[in-house]
């Protein structure tokens, strides 16, 4: 068994001088102001004109011509309370480095950069080129000059007053970028069969990190070549308490698109979103400037007019296309037709497209494997400086072995276990459910008849009818058919059904009756949305196509007596979602919404399909058991992980988890909502190992049973029109020609409306807070998530064992409250690791909690507050640690092989901070129960996410993962959409653990973001 684990994350070694260099820099243009605004808002009136000017294709151009330049953004005031943050420079390069843009080559970056400027065609205007003539002659007389600025510490920081590290912002860039450079001066990474090099990507300033990429790498398999490069990513961030920030190491593979469409001889490229293309030139783009090794980012996008793709010609690219007199700028059919004569080494500019779970499958599997990560983490380490030190090894916290629940349940090994194991499982859920279906009578006694309780099989193919059947009764250990061997006629039988008269199938048990309404979804009830033409846009058409299907399946159950008062259960058969185009013609948000009006809670079953690009066929039982154990879960069936600490918890602890779910988009400003809700997760009085699940209805002040919580969330899922007028920007805020007809978001407005949600939110928490008193409770709270909405989870203002839920001061937890806060993986925010294995053995992944260390590896610290979770591999994943995606080794036949195509599996380290609790004070009377034990509260939180009832541990601690599956009934659009993007930078494929395409209960650690980040006045960069 691993005893250890090492991270690869750094920091500054205790007592240690500063690590500091030296720059040049050049500081805002303010004199530019004027004549550019007036350039900018030629031909604009009344609100289209804009206060400031935007900068961020030039940013993005100056970085890729020079690649030493670091770009910084304007300061801006915080939203909320905070210091203005001080006075920075505009752009940072190193001392040492040559003159980044010398001669006339900022003349002529800057007359490029004019052009873009003025309204969509202002070019052609006499009045426009009049403007732009002078504007570019008076930047020319003026230009900003470089200045000396020495001993910038990279580091060092003033600590907030919760003891916790504050960097300037300048650090998240100036830091990572330093050590960047520091690793592109290393030799080679060497592999067996060859050796990595890497080059830097181009960074904006708002990216607060450095990103290198290896050249690309071929592999053969199955026949074909497939291409791949390795990716790090250098980030700087903080920990609660710790004074010190800390740099991240980040390894990931980015796959390149290698095979055009045999029907369309092409990529296929999204006709909605942009494309993502990285270029290399061989010379300099611009005559005079200097030699640069850093890769450009240019977009490919649509143009719907011309039926054909073209460069996004606002964008960096389509400056530096405009720019280049020499060289070659790809010709974007031939790129899309031919990719692979532009990947790796040639004459001219090389290019590589991006390749997107949309274009299809990529034999090239994702990530990297923990030995490897170690492997290529040593090689990049000989770059830190002498007082840069490795974070020390976390050791085993608490708890026996990996740290799991008492009522863990042992693996069954041969088949007469598993076959045990099975029923003896089926028989739980069965007297769960029997537990939680009885009605009190008036006088408060349950009745002594065996509840009955009714579900509902939506089906469409006569397949998934006969496999969901039995996937039910092998969910809850029934005997028999349900009757179904005694009717004359079967399938005539299923086929004639409708609402009022189903076919129901009814089995009798010990403990309850349970009825099946198996109904077909005739109707065209499952089929593709309809949009109606005279509706006066795409957004209106969509939302009338959703509000009609929902009304029409609401009455459609209705008719068969079902009822909102009443929660009950329906399995729908849908077909895969690759099979509605356009995708907003799927109809499961629709279904999900009429279903929860008619009182039901939903689980989906896909139709089973061959085609290459679904693939779904063979595991129909499997993905039928695991809907139905997902439905009984949101009915109550839910098993609580019951922790091993015996009397260092209180007796009969609960716990409430707090979520953000995103609700709709605003209004005109197009400004995403998000609701807070609430969970509370506690034993049951009667039934050992049942949890008791309830919401809370902040409109009731009152905590009421889940099931009519989740229905409870429907009456907020407001069909707004704008909810569905996605731009689909790839670069967050960034604007072009094809999207003038989308209202623009301000910063004003982003702050406003953040503002709002924020005091929204602290209402919201005083009142559910509220209820809690007198009761032993645990909140639950997730970093990425909430953090934004609720600010004292942020690292930078939490203080230990405080709590500030509003405007007023900091104050005392409530003396039975205790404020844990976990961290996912999302933002890079958690490092990257792996066990340390005896020498000569590889790395490994293994699952336990575990502990810091203080100087040696044997001392842990009684005051610690920050401790971290790992969690087995799920079966399905069986990849060998040492699985090694680089190397090209020699088989015994003599012929190059590689694991390439395997993909990697990488548990994520998830991070429990006790921020607040009740530890030993020393003043015997202020101490009104047993004090607590901060790592014993993250035990329990690691105990919490290995829940029983689950084939696999979850991503976060079960209270948690049930708040956040409450965004698929406030707005499932957004909770079900794909969330597999271009690069999978962290080599995750745990999606929920629980295999490929599994219509399963949603992974809420994958979505745990929630506002997008404060957009630039006229959706840039504020220069001026």
């Amino acid at each position: 068994m691993y005893k250890e684990i090492r991270r690869a994350a750094y920091h500054l070694a205790e007592g240690a001088e500063p690590w500091t260099e030296n720059f040049r820099a050049l500081r805002f243009p303010e004199h530019w102001n004027e004549g550019l605004l007036e350039l900018h808002n030629h031909g604009r009136e009344g609100e289209e004109r804009h206060k400031t000017v935007p900068t961020r294709r030039l940013d993005g151009v100056l970085q890729t011509l020079a690649p030493d330049v670091i770009v910084r953004p304007r300061p801006r005031p915080p939203v909320g309370d905070g210091p203005m943050p001080a006075e920075d420079f505009w752009m940072y390069v190193p001392a040492e480095s040559p003159d980044p843009l010398p001669g006339s080559t900022l003349g002529q970056l800057l007359d490029a950069w004019l052009r873009t400027l003025g309204p969509k065609k202002a070019e052609h205007d006499p009045g426009f080129r009049s403007l732009l003539l002078g504007c570019s002659a008076e930047l020319k007389r003026d230009l900003p000059t470089w200045q000396n600025v020495t001993g910038v510490d990279l580091l060092g920081t003033a600590p907030t007053d919760g003891g916790t590290a504050a960097p300037e912002p300048r650090q998240f860039q100036l830091a990572t970028d330093a050590l960047a450079r520091r690793i592109l001066a290393l030799d080679p990474y060497p592999y067996e069969g060859g050796e990595l090099r890497f080059r830097a990507l181009p960074r904006g300033p708002r990216d607060q990190g450095a990103e290198l990429m290896s050249q690309p790498l071929c592999r053969t398999i199955k026949r074909k070549e497939w291409w791949f490069s390795i990716v790090l990513n250098i980030s700087l961030h903080t920990t609660p308490f710790d004074p010190r920030p800390r740099l991240h190491l980040h390894w990931g593979v980015r796959r390149w698109a290698t095979h055009p469409r045999a029907d369309s001889k092409r990529l296929h490229l999204s006709y909605r979103d942009a494309t993502t293309v990285y270029l290399r030139p061989k010379i300099p783009w611009l005559p005079g400037a200097p030699a640069t090794e850093r890769h450009a980012l240019a977009r490919l996008r649509r143009d719907h007019a011309a039926d054909t793709f073209t460069w996004v010609e606002n964008d960096p690219a389509g400056i530096l296309h405009r720019l280049s007199v020499v060289g070659h700028f790809p010709d974007p059919g031939q790129l899309l037709s031919e990719p692979t004569a532009w990947i790796g080494e040639g004459p001219g500019v090389r290019a590589a497209v991006v390749h997107s779970t949309r274009m299809g499958g990529h034999e090239v599997g994702p990530g990297l494997m923990p030995d490897q990560r170690a492997q290529l983490t040593e090689w990049a380490e000989q770059a830190l400086p002498d007082d840069i030190a490795r974070v020390p090894d976390l050791v085993r916290g608490r708890g026996r072995g990996t740290g799991a629940p008492a009522n863990r349940r042992p693996k069954p090994r041969g088949d007469a276990a598993k076959k045990a194991e099975e029923l003896r499982a089926a028989v739980a859920r069965r007297t769960a459910l029997a537990t939680v279906s009885r009605v009190p009578e008036p006088g408060g006694e349950l009745g002594a008849e065996l509840p009955v309780v009714e579900a509902r099989l939506l089906w469409q193919t006569q397949e998934v009818l006969r496999h969901s059947i039995e996937a039910f009764a092998k969910a809850l250990g029934l005997d028999g058919d349900g009757g179904m061997s005694t009717m004359p006629t079967t399938d005539q039988a299923f086929d004639e059904a409708r609402p009022g008269a189903p076919v129901i199938l009814q089995w009798h048990t010990p403990e309850l009756v349970l009825r099946l309404r198996c109904l077909p979804l005739v109707e065209g009830l499952g089929d593709r949305l309809i949009f109606k033409a005279q509706a006066k846009s795409k957004g209106a058409r969509i939302a009338d196509a959703v509000t009609e299907r929902r009304r029409a399946l609401r009455n459609w159950l209705r008719e068969d007596g079902a009822n909102s008062s009443q929660p009950g259960l329906t399995l729908v058969e849908i077909a895969h979602r690759r099979t509605f185009r356009p995708n907003e013609t799927d109809p499961k948000f629709a279904i999900r919404l009429g279903c929860a009006d008619a009182g039901q809670l939903t689980q989906f079953v896909v139709t089973p399909s061959t085609d290459r690009h679904i693939k779904n066929a063979d595991n129909l039982d499997h993905r039928a058991h695991s809907a139905w154990s997902d439905g009984l879960r949101q009915l109550g069936v839910r098993v609580l992980p019951r922790h091993t600490l015996g009397s260092d918890l209180p007796d009969r602890l609960q716990y409430a988890a707090l979520w953000m779910v995103k609700r709709r988009k605003d209004g005109p400003t197009r400004l995403p909502k998000h609701l807070p809700v609430a969970v509370l997760v506690s034993p049951h009085p009667e039934m050992e190992n049942l949890a008791v699940v309830r919401g809370w209805d902040d409109d009731a002040c009152a905590w009421i049973p889940y099931p009519d919580f989740l229905l409870g969330l429907v009456k907020k899922a407001e069909i707004d029109p704008s909810a569905y007028s996605e731009p689909a920007l790839p670069i967050p805020g960034q604007r072009d020609g094809t999207d003038t007809d989308i209202p623009r978001v301000t910063s004003k407005q982003w702050r406003t409306n953040l503002a709002q949600q924020r005091q929204e939110t602290a209402s919201f928490l005083q009142r559910m807070l509220h209820s809690l008193r007198g009761d032993p409770t645990v909140l639950v709270t997730h970093a990425q998530n909430s953090r934004l909405h609720w600010p004292w989870l942020q690292d930078n203002q939490v203080v230990r064992d405080l709590v500030k839920t509003g405007h007023a001061p900091a104050g005392r937890l409530d003396d039975e409250l205790r404020l844990v806060r976990v961290r996912g993986r999302t933002g890079r925010e958690s490092a990257q690791w792996w066990g340390l294995a005896e020498p000569g053995k590889p790395h490994g992944q293994p699952a336990g909690f575990w502990a810091q260390t203080v100087n040696d590896r044997e001392r842990r610290s009684p005051d610690d507050r920050i401790f971290y979770s790992t969690t087995e591999r799920p079966g399905s994943f069986a990849i060998s640690p040492a699985l090694d995606r680089i190397a090209m080794r020699v088989n015994a036949s003599g012929n190059l092989t590689s694991q390439a195509g395997t993909g990697a599996w990488n548990p994520t380290l998830v991070e429990i901070a006790v921020l607040g609790c009740h530890p030993e004070n020393g003043v015997e009377d202020q101490q009104i129960h047993k004090p607590d034990e901060p790592e014993a509260l993250a035990l329990a939180m690691h105990q919490l996410r290995q829940a029983p009832d689950y084939a696999a541990a979850l991503s976060l601690p079960l209270p948690l993962h049930l708040a956040g599956l409450a965004q698929a009934y406030v707005l499932p659009m957004f909770a079900e959409e794909d969330v597999a993007d271009e690069l999978d930078v962290c080599g995750i494929l745990d999606r929920d653990a629980q295999g490929k395409d599994l219509e399963r209960d949603l992974d809420p650690d994958l979505t745990a973001a929630a506002l997008p980040e404060e957009p630039d006045s006229h959706d840039q960069l504020q220069l001026f």
